[in-house]
């Protein structure tokens, strides 16, 4: 329990160090004469919008590599090491993290010409920009086991038939469709444990961690899993792709009347204008700060439900107490912090808080 306070404390200082680096970052960029002639320099370098923009984003994103991989390397590779979370060599995990980096750029290349192609043809991008993002997420929802998670993990079938028949036979009890069972190769990179139930429709199919096969008794593993179907038989999915839709519309309005006022503000030639990119970058990150209690009480909520659901469809409150319990160790899991650390930056109910709803329902 020690370890684990102190692991999440020094995680929360070195996020806070990487806020306070990404917007000195960003208003430096906007309100030094410096900043302010590097982005319009990189704006101006090409007649093309497109590449104009393209040419804005990497030296937006490029510059502030600069700090934040070192501080990422500290964050993603040595602390968990520190602390035995994560015994991936680091080539391996250079190699993960070159990976996401690339999918990633990729996508939020095509994200930012998205948006800077609609701002110059619509007063209404901002709604136009949260339809695109949302079929956009629906698409990724759709596609994770096919496309993206095998870049990270080798997925093979489960080799214990008769743990995937009772693992399916759990899934159907709930009223999912899945169509298999598969392992993902998790230890080749850190001890944490866990399942998930991803995809969408023909897609969906049930991920085992190996570490969770290989740590915890199938009345466990069918308590973890019984959690995932939860989310899918409460339309957990489907809601949260709706809620985030439509805080996509109001965080896009909200940050076009900014991009408006600060069109005279930062003198750029129009809301559409690739120099402006570190202000519509700013007011995004402004607006995340705010969403972030908010997102997580609500995913909260879900994952309560999703608790009480597995708790009622396994009718296995030890079970599940005990997976809970093995989880936290495995996973170095805070398991009571303050109400506020668990208001502001809690995804889940803290595990004090899951264990002791759990043993509510045995009385």
């Amino acid at each position: 329990m020690a370890d684990a306070a102190r692991y999440h404390r020094l995680q929360r200082r070195l996020s806070l160090l990487g806020f306070v680096i990404s917007t000195a970052y960003l208003l430096a960029l906007l309100f030094t004469p410096e900043g302010r002639a590097l982005a319009r320099w990189a704006a101006g370098r090409s007649e093309s919008r497109v590449v104009a923009v393209a040419l804005a984003a990497i030296l937006l994103v490029g510059v502030h590599a600069v700090p934040s991989v070192p501080l990422g390397l500290i964050r993603g590779y040595w602390l968990p090491k520190r602390f035995g979370l994560l015994h991936q060599p680091l080539a391996a995990w250079l190699m993960d993290r070159g990976k996401a980096a690339l999918l990633g750029g990729a996508l939020g290349l095509a994200a930012i010409e998205t948006v800077y192609a609609l701002l110059a043809l619509t007063p209404l991008w901002w709604l136009w920009a949260a339809a695109v993002f949302f079929v956009a997420q629906v698409a990724l929802t759709a596609v994770l086991p096919i496309w993206i998670a095998p870049l990270f993990y080798r997925l093979t079938p489960l080799a214990d038939e008769r743990l995937g028949a009772r693992l399916l036979a759990l899934a159907r009890r709930a009223g999912v469709e899945a169509i298999g069972v598969f392992v993902a190769d998790q230890s080749r990179k850190s001890r944490t444990a866990n399942a998930a139930v991803v995809g969408l429709g023909r897609t969906r199919r049930i991920v085992l961690f190996d570490t969770l096969l290989a740590d915890f008794p199938p009345e466990e593993i069918e308590s973890v899993l019984a959690h995932e179907l939860g989310h899918h038989v409460r339309d957990d999915v489907r809601r949260g792709l709706l809620v985030s839709g439509v805080v996509s519309v109001v965080t896009f309005w909200l940050a076009g009347l900014a991009l408006d006022a600060g069109v005279p503000l930062l003198g750029l030639d129009g809301r559409a204008d690739p120099s402006g990119m570190p202000w519509l970058a700013l007011v995004l990150v402004a607006l995340a700060l705010v969403q972030l209690p908010l997102g997580n009480g609500f995913s909260r909520w879900l994952e309560q439900r999703a608790d009480d659901f597995a708790l009622a469809t396994t009718g296995d409150a030890p079970a599940f107490i005990a997976a809970m319990e093995r989880l936290g160790r495995l996973n170095l899991a805070e398991p009571s912090p303050s109400r506020f650390r668990e208001f502001v930056f809690y995804s889940h109910p803290t595990l004090e808080r899951r264990i002791a709803r759990a043993r509510a329902s045995l009385a």
